[in-house]
């Protein structure tokens, strides 16, 4: 397949992957149980196919803090940069190893949690700073309306904040809901990242919400990622669709090329 990003003269960077053995231990009630693997050889196989240069592998909140086979895939490439679940009682001297092997966030998986977490307690407070000092980013997973309620207190920490899938809009509010406003506000402060990923398990407004948020806070705090492999979807998405839902999305060639590369080069690999 040949890319509108011209591969040849651009880099391509996905944002956003996974990789697990179907042998990983499961938390209890996952969101997900995939029954197959999809081992760092099958991502690095994929990148090959597709022409894409380096990935992120994120954190998967089915295996919870199991990030054993996260960080031994860094192993493999120097072509990946990933991020992990972790208890906000971490110590730094964990996470110095981490950072060596090629972490450089954590995954924040609250997504269908009943209650959040108090990210003004003493733990979440020694947590985040933590996270500023090795110069990490909070890898946000959360439905769009909750944004309100966790990122004042991220903001005020200083952390970097990444947000994940397109900060999954409000299926009927779409742009106009107070979660996508806040996303909005955070970004223009100019420490707020943004994924474009995930379309596929989103609304009809999610085209629509990647176009505002290029259009009102412009596209430097915008990454592309695929969400590969898939999970729960294997049968109806495909890479190549994740790259064109992009190519489709931002007419620019100038600024998709920035999505699709620049911007995720800067923030993991430089």
């Amino acid at each position: 397949m040949t890319f509108a990003t011209s591969p040849a003269d651009a880099v391509l960077v996905d944002a956003h992957v996974h990789v697990f053995t179907r042998d990983m231990p499961l938390v209890p009630n996952p969101r997900h149980s995939p029954d197959y693997s999809f081992t760092v050889e099958q991502l690095l196989g994929t990148m090959d196919r597709h022409g894409v240069h380096y990935a992120v592998i994120a954190a998967a909140s089915p295996w919870g803090d199991y990030n054993d086979y996260v960080i031994e895939s860094l192993g493999k490439s120097a072509r990946l940069r990933g991020t992990v679940i972790v208890q906000p009682s971490i110590e730094r001297q964990v996470l110095e190893p981490m950072h060596a092997a090629g972490i450089r966030g954590v995954r924040l998986p609250f997504i269908s949690l009943d209650r959040l977490p108090d990210l003004d307690s003493w733990d979440y407070r020694k947590f985040l700073r933590r996270l500023v000092d090795l110069d990490w980013h909070v890898h946000v997973h959360i439905e769009g309306p909750r944004l309100p309620e966790v990122l004042p207190a991220l903001q005020r920490s200083g952390v970097k904040i990444v947000i994940d899938h397109i900060g999954r809009p409000d299926p009927v509010a779409g742009v106009d809901s107070e979660g996508f406003q806040a996303m909005l506000r955070a970004v223009e402060k100019g420490r707020t990242w943004v994924k474009l990923s995930g379309a596929y398990r989103l609304g009809a407004n999610a085209r629509e919400c990647a176009q505002a948020l290029c259009r009102e806070a412009g596209h430097e705090r915008l990454m592309w990622a695929s969400d590969c492999p898939f999970v729960g979807a294997e049968s109806t998405m495909s890479y190549p669709a994740a790259v064109e839902w992009l190519v489709d999305t931002i007419a620019d060639p100038v600024i998709r090329r920035r999505i699709f590369g620049d911007t995720a080069l800067r923030f993991y690999f430089s």
